[in-house]
């Protein structure tokens, strides 16, 4: 065991870093989500669905939020049409031996995506290849592209609108905001859709 590790003093400072990037957070994106929720309630009241993919934590984060809107989130109610883009092993290695990683999303999404279904991108950095290259493919087909980001948004900034941006640099915090924002969009789409 660590002899020198204060522990207190870690907590202490990690739990200050959450709440000034939290604070920080729900200033930050309060349009933008707005934008997003209206975005996602037109679609699925049109027969569409929400597309989200992501890499690392952020893969887990995109299947996470597509089975809350798939199952339910806080009670039973008929199901969002939603998915994940990270899940399909054999479509993830066969696209990434066949036409490189950079294309792992966005070549799925011009198999399933359609005109008016929300693709949701979910970076830290906002500099993923693979984002990217989904992101303009998302806005070619004409799929609303939208995505949660941090720090000063990377590339993503000039592809999807609307851009939740969680205002630090700091991993750990962005991947927080990033889940809490994505399940705040579960919760108030199941209202906004009357199935709450």
């Amino acid at each position: 065991m660590v002899t020198d590790f204060d522990l207190d003093n870690y907590l202490q400072a990690e739990f200050v870093e959450h709440h000034k990037v939290f604070h920080a957070t729900r200033d930050a994106v309060r349009e933008d989500f707005a934008a997003l929720l209206r975005a996602c309630v037109d679609s699925v009241r049109a027969g569409g669905k929400l597309i989200f993919f992501g890499n690392g934590g952020s893969a887990a984060d995109a299947q996470h939020l597509a089975t809350e809107l798939t199952v339910r989130y806080r009670k039973d109610r008929a199901p969002i049409a939603a998915l994940a883009l990270t899940t399909d092993s054999s479509a993830l290695t066969a696209i990434g031996n066949d036409l490189g990683f950079e294309q792992l999303f966005a070549r799925q999404l011009q198999a399933v995506g359609r005109r008016g279904d929300i693709a949701i991108a979910i970076s830290t950095s906002g500099r993923s290849a693979n984002i990217i290259e989904a992101l303009k493919a998302a806005r070619a087909m004409g799929l609303v592209a939208a995505g949660l980001t941090g720090g000063e948004g990377g590339a993503m900034k000039s592809l999807a609108k609307p851009l939740l941006i969680v205002p630090s640099t700091t991993t750990a915090r962005i991947q927080e905001m990033h889940i809490m924002l994505g399940q705040m969009l579960c919760g108030a789409l199941e209202i906004s859709l009357g199935l709450a």
